[in-house]
């Protein structure tokens, strides 16, 4: 269950949503004709639909990020969001729009999409300002037939100030390519800010809300979650989860993860404490080992099988302080991160549900597959933070998060309405630095 409750306004602006890409959506009078006029080559009058298309970069949690924050520019653009799902997206999740399709139609005018939005594009926001093609006084049937939105790590289109805004609405076509959780920086712009107060009046739980309503697994990745839970976790009093990712620019050897591990659950509490037999006297004198009263199950999610089988091996040897048991599992161990492949992508994503189930959640830092679950959960996770080398020691070992919101671990390089050099984490009190990544940002309540 949620411990976030959605704001009436929220629910309601879902509902006008709804409703809106129904009328607007593929397979409508209204979208054929926005088809048309985008054949056209250019800009119509501003039309009854707009639309704001978003196309996949980066691996599986990028991408629930960055669909995400597209989405709450759509409900806050009154845009309407269509999908670009190459096929190793394809059967990872169920249509949320009822009667309407979020899915670019497959004879959608572009087709390369890898090709045509790039940092060099003639249609992006940034290069067009910069080339003088468009500006606050352009009329709307001068310009392109669309504008690329180019928004991956390094921020190209840093386009979050009102000015770019009034621009940028004058598109009825937008494409969006990011790789972060850019929702963040909608926070900081005036525009929205009243708006966005009542969409969400509990900020930590701008994901929360956004992805419960948004991302619903296919019928394949839900019957792996089903499968996996009932048989190994349903019957657990306790759940932890232990998300344990191991970058390749930060190779930190096993043992000093491991140990980290360990000195974080010390130092939190987090794994039941490994003890000597717990024994008690039987009524004709004998002792015998203590009854179990409780089970806590462990979930590894893990590139590698290496931390499932040591914790495991450590709970199998030896019994726990309170006599309770242990089981361990992890459902996949792939060695390496393959988002074009569809199956491993259903995995991934299966495993971020089971995670997401857990009562008490430990992510590694930077990871975005870890914020997905814990958002997902509504949970406020243990952090495991990264050392200041692959050798050295982390101190402390992990940190507890004091928001349920994923970092956006990338700022764009200016914000306006701030002087030059100013610290975007300390300009708005429900916004902050990330515990994680120390330049990101996070929304906090």
């Amino acid at each position: 269950r949620s411990p976030f409750r959605p704001s009436t306004y929220l629910v309601e602006r879902l509902r006008r949503y709804e409703a809106r890409h129904k009328r607007c959506g593929p397979g409508s009078a209204l979208f054929q004709e926005a088809v048309e006029h985008l054949r056209s080559g250019r800009n119509a009058a501003r039309s009854e639909c707009q639309y704001v298309v978003w196309t996949p970069f980066n691996g599986l949690g990028n991408r629930m990020l960055a669909l995400a924050s597209t989405f709450l520019y759509a409900l806050l653009t009154d845009r309407v969001l269509l999908v670009h799902a190459p096929p190793e997206f394809d059967g990872l999740f169920c249509e949320p729009f009822p009667g309407s399709s979020w899915t670019l139609p497959a004879d959608f005018l572009i087709t390369d999409f890898d090709g045509v939005f790039t940092m060099w594009s003639p249609t992006s926001y940034k290069n067009m300002r910069q080339a003088g093609t468009i500006s606050n006084a352009t009329a709307e049937q001068s310009l392109p037939a669309y504008v690329f939105l180019d928004l991956i790590q390094s921020f190209t289109d840093a386009a979050f100030c009102d000015d770019d805004q009034q621009v940028l609405a004058k598109f009825n076509w937008m494409v969006i390519k990011s790789d972060v959780y850019f929702a963040a920086m909608l926070f900081l712009m005036p525009a929205y800010e009243r708006e966005l107060t009542q969409l969400f009046p509990e900020k930590e739980a701008v994901f929360h809300h956004l992805a419960r309503y948004l991302f619903h697994p296919s019928n394949d990745v839900w019957g792996i979650v089903h499968r996996f839970y009932e048989a190994y976790l349903a019957r657990a009093d306790e759940l932890v989860g232990l998300q344990v990712r191991v970058f390749p620019e930060m190779p930190i050897p096993f043992d000093n993860m491991y140990e980290q591990i360990i000195r974080c659950s010390e130092q939190e509490g987090l794994l039941p404490k490994l003890g000597q037999t717990v024994v008690v006297t039987a009524a004709n004198g004998s002792s015998v080992v203590a009854p179990s009263t409780k089970l806590t199950s462990i979930l590894v999610t893990s590139l590698f099988p290496d931390y499932y089988d040591r914790i495991r091996g450590v709970y199998h040897a030896r019994p726990t302080e309170t006599g309770e048991y242990v089981a361990v599992h992890q459902p996949s161990h792939e060695r390496e991160q393959r988002t074009e492949a569809r199956g491993h992508n259903q995995r991934a994503l299966a495993e971020i549900y089971l995670l997401s189930f857990c009562d008490r959640v430990v992510t590694s830092a930077v990871s975005t597959f870890g914020y997905i679950a814990h958002g997902l959960a509504g949970v406020r996770p243990w952090v495991l933070l990264r050392p200041p080398s692959p050798v050295a020691r982390a101190e402390p070992a992990c940190v507890r998060s004091e928001t349920v919101e994923p970092c956006l671990q990338a700022l764009p390089r200016r914000m306006c309405g701030a002087a030059e050099g100013s610290d975007i984490g300390a300009l708005v009190p429900h916004i902050r630095h990330c515990e994680d990544v120390q330049k990101g940002i996070k929304l906090f309540s």
